[in-house]
Formats: C-alpha cells, sequence, structure tokens
C-alpha cells in the first residue's frame, strides 16, 4: 500500500503515551501506533455507521421480503425440482 508522509500535533501527554508503547515495543515505531489508531478508530466509526443503518430496518419486513423472494422461487420449480430441493436431493451446493 502507498503511504503518504503528513505532519500531526499532539499533546505532550499522548506523545509520552506513544512512546511508552514503543519503548516497550509493543509498537516498531511511532508512525505504527498512530497508524493502527487511527485504522483502528475508521474501522469502528464505519460499523457505527453501518449499525445505524441496520436500526433503520424493519426487521418483520425484511423477512416478509426475504420469504417471498423464496416463495417465488420455489414457484419458478417443477414439481419434481421443488420436491428435490425441499428434502435436500438435488445434488447442488446449498
Amino acid at each position: 500500500m502507498n503511504k503518504t508522509k503528513i505532519a500531526i500535533t499532539l499533546d505532550q501527554r499522548t506523545v509520552k503515551c506513544i512512546d511508552r508503547l514503543v519503548r516497550e515495543e509493543v509498537f516498531s515505531s511511532r508512525s505504527l501506533v498512530i497508524q493502527k489508531a487511527v485504522e483502528e478508530k475508521l474501522q469502528r466509526i464505519e460499523r457505527s455507521r453501518l449499525a445505524k443503518e441496520c436500526a433503520k430496518l424493519d426487521l418483520a419486513f425484511e423477512k416478509a421480503m426475504a420469504e417471498e423472494g423464496m416463495s417465488i422461487r420455489l414457484a419458478r420449480l417443477g414439481d419434481a425440482e421443488r420436491t428435490q430441493q425441499l428434502q435436500g436431493k438435488t445434488g447442488l451446493p446449498g
């Protein structure tokens, strides 16, 4: 992955904490500490955003839509195929 060098300003307490992690060999460099911290924060933000979007879903509606889709799919199968699929004997990967 390509990397870009940037300059940041941190308070002294944060820098001391970062230096301690490097000194204790938790991370090999200050850059790595900051990079991992930023990556983790961005992942948390993304998961939070996704969770908020999922919370907006109407679970009963989503379930009904999924069941309707399955009903349509089964209705399109021939009688023999439908019986085999319901019994799990199609030989096709599930």
